[in-house]
């Protein structure tokens, strides 16, 4: 199996550690992933909201490449980012239910030199690590003793709603398996599936902190000094507001925001550059000191 490669703008800037680490892990499974030439945005967030059919030709575009990169068959595209994920497969859907949508993104990419016949497969990294690779077969590349560190799993709201093609839709699993599968204590928690407020925090501070200590401040009420996350605007909001919420609700929260694929490298061995933790606004616990 070869696994195309769609990273996103996120994971090529703020999100750059999740990109680094995701890669690492990968290669150390022996599972490479290739990227995809020549991607370009996939329209989400704000653009989806301001012209849906514009946004939709974003993605369709980048359906067409990776059809054009892998023309041998059918086509696994590996999506990192949450937002990316589900704006990928949105355009996917309303392609194949919505003749009227189909027909216009065909001849929008058929001006652009490009042709979609629908046989991209679009998986997050979280299903392939899972389902494919398996469980059991991480375990083996195991170097590193996480020394049942508790964590709890947050997937966000946008990996299993509506998509929900590989977890369940209102109690996801998949990353509490991994966490357990690495040697941590996964934290059972209430909220792994809220959502952090997005971009309000640059548009409605008040109200995307908020969103966000909330979120903090149950995972440290039942125990998690670790919070696993998905999603890079995820990671942004949870990382970088942690001061401003100790000081707005005088609180005392820390709660330490790792991508998954972060949490993975470090059980596995991988050095912290490699996982961009360099990068890490939180400091780590103990178990994580690398």
């Amino acid at each position: 199996m070869v696994y195309l490669y769609y990273p996103g703008c996120s994971l090529k800037g703020t999100g750059r550690a999740y990109e680094e680490s995701l890669l690492a892990v990968f290669k150390a499974l022996d599972e490479p992933l290739q990227e995809l030439d020549d991607w370009n945005c996939c329209g989400a967030t704000a653009y989806m909201a301001v012209d849906e059919m514009k946004a939709f030709a974003l993605a369709a575009r980048n359906l067409a490449l990776a059809e054009a990169q892998m023309s041998d068959g059918n086509v696994t595209m590996v999506v990192p980012c949450n937002a990316c994920y589900l704006v990928l497969m949105k355009t996917q859907q309303y392609m194949q239910e919505y003749a009227e949508v189909g027909k216009k993104l065909r001849g929008v990419l058929e001006k652009a030199g490009l042709h979609y016949e629908g046989k991209v497969v679009i998986r997050h990294p979280l299903d392939v690590l899972v389902n494919d690779i398996g469980l059991e077969h991480i375990s083996k590349h195991i170097k590193r003793s996480l020394g049942d560190l508790p964590v709890a799993a947050y997937y966000g709201c946008q990996m299993v709603r509506p998509y929900c093609t590989f977890d369940d839709q209102h109690n996801p699993m998949s990353m509490d398996k991994l966490v357990k599968a690495l040697g941590a204590v996964p934290v059972d928690w209430p909220l792994k599936t809220r959502c952090c407020g997005g971009a309000l925090t640059g548009t409605i501070e008040e109200v995307g902190v908020r969103l966000n200590y909330i979120l903090l401040r149950e995972a440290q009420k039942r125990g998690a000094q670790v919070m696993a996350t998905a999603c890079p605007l995820c990671q942004f909001n949870l990382e970088c507001y942690q001061g401003s919420m100790n000081r707005q609700y005088e609180e005392k929260i820390h709660v330490t925001p790792v991508y998954f694929s972060q949490l993975m490298g470090i059980a596995f061995g991988l050095s912290r550059h490699t996982l961009g933790l360099h990068r890490s606004l939180v400091a780590m616990p103990q178990q994580l000191a690398i």
